[in-house]
């Protein structure tokens, strides 16, 4: 009875995103070159946490949004720069003390391309009354958003990164009350930039273990800024996948669900000095046990019941892997043919098949849904970034009526389009759906991607058919070219 109520519950938001399977732009609206967010709202207080503990920037704020304007007002906008609007992604807009509010509609909203400031639109769930205030708990991701320095380093030193950002929240409005914190791996920092204090603390930051504090700061108008920079010891690989392209083949006769996911993997750190070094290489994992930045090593936990692994790359099979599974667990680790060092790219290709029972169930209707994770990948302590992801769910010939929901952040999906994919003893081709998302994180995986499908008798009886009228074919055409004369009649003896 659960289950039947949790995919009820489901099918209802299928209907509901059933314009976003066909929608074919990214989550972006234009407004005039002459647009400037119009100053209806004031922060009332505001704390914002940035995390630079993975190799990707993972940003906070929480702050008490006024409205200080006469009318209702439901529009919310957040500064960027053109850059960094570029390496935004996997937004999300929550009430703090309402958790059942929603939805939150983020999107980049496009004005001048020529700019370098782009905004980030937030749309309330109802608009907020003249005086009222809401608490808002935003966050997103910044992906490449560190510089090694220094920039090259021996394979055996440390590493350390640079990031840059405001101790002032970038804001289109006038902030009463804020402080930056800032989180690090470790309490390694060995610079950071200083700035005058105020009240009783004479200088800022403060600094507590492997946290930074700026703040607290009293009012700041508009559009404030000052700049810092800190460099932290970060000794573990920067994994960015700069393409990931996830197939997902449904197979209805043979029970399967098939997966197979292609990498194209870059370590952004810094990078050697010298020529790769393969005896330092083993002395350094003997004697520092294991802890390096080259990335050795990725730990792909799948779904339980998933069977029959593979890992290869540019040359062919890779034989160094592990697969683990039973009843309560799925594991695939493998080891790259050489440890990737700052500045080194390794493409390869993973798959694995699973029992199609696992995700797909049949509706009271006679149509099919389908539940899948929309990013799996590796899980790494480090974590990993994905600059641009495509999803490629493959259906069976002659499914239709394809409709789709998703958990992933509706600004990180660029399109979602219904193609035909053609293999082997195909007619028509099978129906795919295919959706683009961009600057995605690891904080991710496991989000469900639903798929939901009608799958016509006839259409499931078309293959079988088809394979059964090319046997029959290939007999009668066999039977046919044997009855062929092919030897020449001999000329008749005449008789004297």
């Amino acid at each position: 009875m659960k289950t039947s109520a949790v995919f009820s519950a489901l099918l209802s938001l299928l209907s509901l995103a059933s314009a976003a399977s066909s929608d074919k732009g990214s989550s972006k609206s234009t407004l005039p070159s002459t647009f400037k967010p119009p100053q209806v709202f004031k922060n009332a207080n505001l704390v914002h946490v940035i995390s630079v503990e993975k190799n990707y920037v993972k940003e906070n704020i929480n702050v008490v949004v006024e409205n200080i304007d006469k009318k209702a007002q439901d529009e919310y906008y957040l500064p960027f720069t053109a850059d960094q609007i570029s390496r935004l992604g996997g937004v999300e807009v929550k009430d703090r003390k309402d958790t059942i509010a929603g939805p939150f509609v983020a999107e980049n909203v496009e004005f001048d391309p020529e700019s370098d400031t782009q905004y980030l639109r937030i749309r309330l769930p109802k608009p907020l009354a003249p005086g009222a205030q809401q608490t808002l708990g935003i966050s997103y991701y910044i992906l490449k958003a560190y510089s090694p320095l220094p920039a090259a380093i021996k394979q055996e030193e440390q590493q350390f990164l640079t990031y840059t950002f405001s101790a002032y929240v970038p804001s289109v409005y006038t902030t009463s009350k804020q402080k930056t914190e800032v989180k690090f791996p470790s309490g390694n920092i060995p610079d950071y930039t200083k700035i005058p204090g105020s009240g009783d603390i004479k200088e800022f930051p403060q600094k507590q273990g492997s946290k930074l504090t700026y703040g607290p700061f009293d009012e700041k108008p508009a559009g404030a800024y000052e700049p810092i920079r800190v460099r932290f010891e970060f000794n573990r690989p920067v994994t960015h996948v700069a393409r990931l392209e996830r197939d997902i083949e449904v197979s209805h006769w043979g029970g399967n669900v098939a997966f197979e996911e292609r990498y194209t993997l870059y370590h952004r750190g810094a990078n050697l000095s010298s020529l790769f070094n393969r005896v330092k290489w083993q002395q350094s994992q003997y004697y520092q046990q294991g802890a390096t930045h080259a990335l050795k090593e990725l730990k792909f936990p799948l779904r339980v019941g998933s069977v029959d692994p593979y890992y290869t790359d540019v040359i062919g099979n890779v034989s160094t892997s592990r697969f683990r599974s039973n009843k309560r667990e799925a594991s695939l680790e493998i080891k790259p043919r050489y440890p990737v060092f700052g500045g080194w790219k390794y493409p390869f290709t993973i798959g694995w098949n699973s029992d199609a029972k696992n995700f797909l169930r049949k509706t009271a209707s006679g149509g099919f849904v389908l539940n899948v994770p929309f990013l799996e990948g590796p899980k790494q302590n480090e974590g990993v970034e994905y600059e641009q992801v495509e999803v490629r769910v493959i259906l069976p010939e002659g499914a239709e009526n394809v409709k789709y929901v998703t958990s992933i952040p509706t600004q990180s999906i660029s399109s979602a389009d219904v193609e035909i994919h053609k293999t082997f003893l195909d007619t028509i081709g099978r129906t795919a759906l295919v959706i683009k998302a961009r600057n995605l994180v690891d904080d991710f995986r496991d989000r469900e991607l639903v798929v939901s499908y009608d799958y016509p008798l006839s259409a499931s009886l078309r293959k079988p058919f088809i394979v059964f009228s090319s046997t029959i074919a290939f007999f009668v055409a066999v039977w046919l070219v044997g009855n062929i004369e092919l030897k020449f009649a001999s000329a008749p003896v005449s008789k004297k």
